[in-house]
């Protein structure tokens, strides 16, 4: 027997059926559209409101919180609550709908309680599978600190691409410089907020034109427009970031590559972007004072030579092409031979490949770290033959790329090295760049201290040129302040002269043996001199040298003065 529908029933099945139309479409969802439906629907029903809450967790629900969403409202001043659900989701959250009708109104009769349950329990469901679509998409397009990542950045450049509006714009790697010291400085909770707020200080200042988004730890790419460039660069060169209420600030700089894509310009990998754009990075990390670097077909030709460096290196190492390289260090006022400095050379095809060459290349790698080790290895048994060999052996010191300090067991194998060869820990010397302020502090003061207590030497390299050489020194027991060349004074300046000899005082009052490198002319000498700076390396005595003719100069024992 068929059933004949009312008008009010005909009508609600019509528009429950647009609802559910509405909530399934394949397209993007018309919320306007949604909405509009469910107004009609509680206008059957003689609801005054409709009110939704969606909750991420049982605190949050607890405590009344959570996203309030207002699908349907007559702004009734009296109402009465007729009918509630809950949905509880097993992976984020729990929703709740309520149901108001004006005070006074006739209750709900059956044909209405039904569909208002019919109808609450579907928006409920609607809402939080979309809540949890946005949550799926979060974990796809954001990391877990809530910065947009890699696949957002992919996504972006493909979809831009696609619109044809990726040319005149520019992609932007750039890396926080020496933020690690940042975090000791202020603390890791104030030091995540100066990450956070500079990530946004740039996407304020991109705003539509781009994307900001984070490769991980303090690495960084973005797209920006091209007639943006010059004010992005500016900003990642220098910029000053407050970190909490009291307005104390941190200067943030970086290491940035940028790739302009060109005019007209279409993408077929993203990869290819992101390669561009890192290599350019890279050179920017490793360009010395230029921390700025624009991708060039240069860069390709270098990126090549470095993948062909590192292609040689391991059949290089086995071959014993590597070899030790002597340049003295000597005493200023008497022309003794106190020590040597241990350098790498690349002896391919009989042609000295010059160390520019080859190391930064395995510095990308820890290629440089093996390296390090067999030079270090190779200095041991110099030092054992020359003592089998009844020869006043020096103490050499041989140089660590800060790659070693990322090896938990460097002081292990530094001494497992020195112990197999059986030579006196006092003729070795291990120097460390100042540079290592990136990395993390308590692992070189671990290392300095552990040398120390083997009765190694440990220099601080480079003195001068770091981030914070002061706090370099005062922080870890040393043994040597070896004084960049670029501290030398030179004749006729006389502030850098006082500079130089300050820091040999200070050097000497904490109990540190000074030595200057890169000491040219007798001018400067004698300056060494007048400061007190007992040790001196330089082309004033001798280049780098083979270990033979190393050894003849150990055998004079002394340069004339």
């Amino acid at each position: 027997m068929s059933m004949v529908l009312t008008d009010r029933e005909q009508r609600f099945n019509e528009l429950f059926e647009r609802l559910i139309d509405a909530m399934t479409e394949n397209d993007r969802t018309d919320k306007k559209r949604i909405e509009d439906i469910l107004g009609d629907i509680a206008a059957i029903l003689r609801l005054s409101k409709a009110m939704t809450r969606l909750c991420r967790n049982k605190h949050e629900e607890d405590m009344g919180g959570g996203e309030r969403l207002c699908s349907y409202d007559l702004h009734e001043e009296d109402e009465v609550l007729v009918y509630a659900h809950r949905l509880e989701l097993s992976m984020m959250s729990y929703g709740t709908i309520e149901l108001y009708m004006k005070r006074g109104s006739e209750p709900f009769d059956d044909f209405e309680k039904g569909k208002a349950v019919l109808v609450s329990k579907t928006l409920l469901t609607f809402l939080c599978r979309n809540r949890m679509k946005n949550v799926i998409r979060e974990l796809a397009l954001f990391d877990d600190s809530g910065f947009k990542n890699n696949r957002s950045f992919t996504n972006y450049i493909m979809e831009t691409s696609a619109r044809g509006d990726l040319g005149g714009r520019a992609a932007v790697h750039y890396n926080l410089r020496h933020f690690s010291l940042v975090n000791r400085q202020i603390g890791r909770d104030a030091g995540d907020t100066v990450l956070h707020r500079h990530f946004i200080g740039l996407e304020k200042l991109i705003g539509g034109r781009g994307i900001v988004t984070r490769l991980g730890g303090d690495n960084f790419l973005a797209i920006c427009g091209k007639e943006q460039l010059d004010d992005v660069i500016a900003y990642l060169s220098e910029t000053k970031v407050v970190y909490n209420d009291d307005g104390d600030s941190v200067f943030i700089t970086t290491s940035t590559g940028v790739f302009v894509f060109p005019d007209v310009f279409v993408i077929k990998d993203p990869g290819e972007v992101l390669n561009n754009v890192i290599i350019a990075a890279k050179a920017a990390q490793n360009g010395g004072k230029e921390h700025v670097v624009f991708f060039s077909d240069r860069l390709i030709e270098g990126r090549e030579k470095a993948m062909t460096v590192q292609q040689r290196f391991p059949q290089a190492l086995a071959n014993g092409e590597f070899q030790v390289y002597y340049q003295p260090k000597v005493n200023v006022f008497t022309g003794k031979i106190v020590g040597a400095e241990a350098l790498c050379r690349w002896i391919r095809d009989g042609q000295v490949v010059p160390p520019i060459d080859f190391i930064p290349m395995l510095e990308e790698t820890n290629d440089i770290c093996k390296l390090d080790m067999y030079m270090l290895g190779c200095v041991c048994a110099d030092i054992k033959r020359w003592l089998s060999e009844g020869r006043d052996a020096v103490r050499i010191s041989v140089n660590l790329s800060r790659k070693n300090m990322m090896n938990a067991d460097l002081l292990e194998r530094i001494m497992a090295i020195i112990n197999e060869s059986g030579i006196p820990h006092e003729l070795i010397e291990i120097e460390l760049t100042e540079t290592t302020t990136d990395v993390e502090f308590k692992d070189l003061k671990r290392v300095v201290g552990g040398l120390q207590q083997q009765g190694v030497c440990a220099t601080v390299d480079d003195f001068g040129i770091g981030y914070s050489s002061l706090n370099l020194i005062k922080a870890i027991p040393w043994n040597v302040l070896k004084i960049d060349r670029s501290f030398l004074p030179t004749e006729g300046d006389s502030s850098s002269f006082v500079m130089f000899r300050h820091v040999v005082s200070m050097a000497m009052e904490l109990g540190l043996q000074c030595i200057a490198e890169g000491v040219e002319t007798t001018e400067q000498r004698e300056m060494l001199k007048d400061s007190g700076c007992t040790t001196a390396q330089g082309f004033l005595y001798d280049r780098p040298l083979p270990k033979e003719e190393f050894e003849k100069r150990m055998e004079a024992k002394k340069y004339s003065i």
